[in-house]
């Protein structure tokens, strides 16, 4: 493999794709992931499957829920699509944040997408159960009932967020472990959720979140 992390498969000239400034976040790709028949299975790549290239990358974020998540190769070129089809074809059952590997990859409409896995080194990984600072781990004792709450933002990799009840009243601290302890892997911008709340040494914080059902911003699956 090259100094650069890509190895043509096919003999020809350089390949197309965009610089990093085409980062892709959680939910960016949701849109376009469940329209394209190649992630569906693997079909339909026709020609292109002759021009496969090989890359090493990390995993960036991967979220089985939703049955995909993306590779950040080494040269900088734009994120890998990477699809639970393939893992688990190649026999993996889930891919850790920061894992190493090394797949071939194919262009299609929508970016990159990994075709094969080769290799997975998970020496690297972050597991989920060590992706949460022991500080972070605090109790909360709500003081407020279970009330309706709108997501301002949520940065999944940074592990926290802040919900607001409303103009006027105070942010609400929510963090990644109290997600996962009521079986939710992310929040975005404008979703709404039920959630109890207490002081805490972020100001309030949330002490327990669930989905408000028929939430526009939820997902699933």
């Amino acid at each position: 493999m090259g100094s650069d992390g890509f190895e043509s498969k096919k003999l020809g000239g350089p390949l197309s794709g965009g610089a990093s400034s085409n980062r892709l976040g959680p939910g960016e790709f949701a849109g376009g992931v469940g329209r394209d028949p190649a992630i569906d299975a693997l079909t339909g790549l026709g020609e292109a499957a002759a021009n496969l290239v090989e890359i090493s990358g990390v995993i960036k974020w991967f979220d089985a829920s939703k049955g995909y998540g993306f590779i950040v190769p080494d040269n900088g070129w734009p994120d890998v699509l990477l699809h639970v089809t393939v893992l688990r074809r190649d026999g993996y059952q889930t891919a850790y944040e920061g894992a190493r590997l090394v797949c071939e990859c194919v262009q299609r409409q929508k970016g990159y997408q990994a075709f094969r896995i080769l290799s997975m080194d998970e020496s690297t990984a972050i597991h989920p159960a060590q992706m949460l600072p022991p500080r972070t781990h605090v109790s909360v004792t709500p003081t407020s009932g279970l009330e309706r709450a709108q997501v301002k933002w949520f940065n999944r990799l940074r592990g926290f967020g802040f919900l607001t009840c409303g103009e006027g009243t105070p942010d609400i601290f929510v963090h990644m472990e109290t997600l996962r302890r009521y079986g939710m892997t992310e929040l975005r911008p404008g979703q709404y959720v039920l959630v109890r709340f207490g002081p805490g040494s972020k100001g309030m914080m949330a002490a327990e979140i669930q989905p408000e059902a028929g939430s526009p911003g939820l997902s699933s699956h």
